[in-house]
C-alpha cells in the first residue's frame, strides 16, 4: 500500500512543479513587457504609464469579480488589506520606481538590477532542507551573467547632468529592487498559509487594490485628463495601457500566483530571471539590432541558472 500511494502521488507532484515552472517562466515573459513600455510611451509622463497600466488592471479584475461574482467569494477585510499591502509593493510603488528609473538609465541597467531579484529570493526564500550546495550552481551562473552584463558608465561620461541622471536612476532601481522582493517573499508566504484562496481570486484582489492605488496615483500627480486626452499619440497609450494592464498584470499575477503555491520561493525566484531575458529581447527587437556577444554570453548563463536551480530543486 505504501509503495502504491508513493508512486501514485510522485507524479502528481512532478506534474504541480512543471505547471507551476511553466506558469513562473510565461509570468517573466509578460513582465518584460513592461521594461520596454515606458520607451514606447515616451511621449507621455512616467505616472501616467504607471496609472494607466494599473487602473486596467483594476478594471479588468474588478469586471471579472463581476462576471463570475455568483462562483466566487469576496475578500474579507484583512485580506483586501494585505492585497492593498502587497498591491504597493509589487504593483504600484515597484512599477513607478521602474518607470522612473528606465525614463533616467534606459532600458538596460535597470534590467540588470531587477535581474538580481532572483539571488536575493533564492537567498532569503532557501527551503528547509535544501543544501546550499545545491543552490551554487544557479547562483554562481546567473551572478555571472550579471557581472557580463554590467556596464556602468563612468563618472565624468555625458557631463555633470548626465552623471546626475545615471546615479538618480541607480537609487530608484535599486529602491524597486527591494521593494519587489519583498513581494516575492511575502505574497508567496500568504499565499502558502491560505491555500483555500485561488490563483485567480487573489489575482483579482490584489487587481482592485492596485488600480485603487493606480487611480490615486493619477489624481495626485497624473496629466489632467483633458490635457492628456490632447496628447499626441493617445489612441497607442491607450492599447499600450491595455495590453500591459491585461497580460503583464492581471493574466502575469494569475500565473505567478500558480507558481507561488506550487514552487518554493527560492524556485520562484531565480525563475524571474525569465523577466530579464525577455526584457532585453523586447528591447533589443524595439530598438531593431542584435545583442552585443557579451549580451548572448549573459543570456546563456541566465538560462544555465535557471536550469541549475530547476534541478536543485527537484
Amino acid at each position: 500500500m505504501r509503495s502504491e500511494v508513493q508512486a501514485g502521488t510522485t507524479p502528481r507532484h512532478t506534474a504541480g512543479t512543471s505547471a507551476g515552472i511553466l506558469a513562473g517562466l510565461a509570468s517573466g515573459a509578460l513582465w518584460g513587457l513592461s521594461f520596454v513600455a515606458p520607451r514606447m510611451a515616451s511621449g507621455f509622463a512616467a505616472m501616467d504609464v504607471t496609472a494607466g497600466r494599473f487602473i486596467t488592471y483594476g478594471l479588468v479584475a474588478l469586471g471579472m469579480m463581476a462576471w463570475g461574482l455568483h462562483t466566487r467569494r469576496l475578500p474579507t477585510l484583512r485580506q483586501f488589506l494585505a492585497a492593498l499591502l502587497l498591491s504597493l509593493l509589487g504593483f504600484t510603488g515597484y512599477y513607478l520606481l521602474l518607470v522612473l528609473a528606465i525614463r533616467d538609465m534606459g532600458v538596460a541597467m535597470p534590467a540588470l538590477i531587477i535581474g538580481t531579484i532572483p539571488v536575493w529570493v533564492m537567498l532569503l526564500g532557501k527551503p528547509r532542507g535544501l543544501r546550499w550546495a545545491a543552490l551554487l550552481p544557479g547562483l554562481v551562473l546567473t551572478v555571472a551573467g550579471l557581472l557580463l552584463m554590467a556596464d556602468v558608465p563612468s563618472a565624468g561620461q555625458g557631463g555633470a547632468g548626465q552623471e546626475l541622471h545615471f546615479w538618480r536612476g541607480l537609487a530608484l532601481a535599486c529602491g524597486a529592487l527591494v521593494s519587489w522582493t519583498a513581494f516575492a517573499l511575502f505574497n508567496a508566504a500568504w499565499l502558502k498559509r491560505h491555500p483555500e484562496v485561488r490563483a485567480t481570486e487573489w489575482a483579482n484582489w490584489l487587481g482592485v487594490a492596485t488600480g485603487l492605488g493606480g487611480l490615486v496615483l493619477w489624481l495626485l500627480a497624473g496629466t489632467p485628463a483633458a490635457e492628456l486626452a490632447a496628447t499626441p499619440g493617445i489612441a497607442f497609450f491607450l492599447l499600450l495601457c491595455l495590453a500591459i494592464g491585461f497580460g503583464s498584470s492581471w493574466l502575469a499575477t494569475i500565473l505567478w500566483n500558480i507558481a507561488s503555491q506550487r514552487l518554493s520561493a527560492s524556485l520562484c525566484g531565480q525563475l524571474i530571471v525569465s523577466e530579464t531575458l525577455f526584457a532585453l529581447v523586447y528591447s533589443f527587437a524595439w530598438d531593431g539590432h542584435w545583442p552585443a556577444p557579451a549580451q548572448w554570453a549573459a543570456s546563456v548563463l541566465f538560462t544555465l541558472g535557471i536550469l541549475a536551480s530547476i534541478k536543485a530543486h527537484r
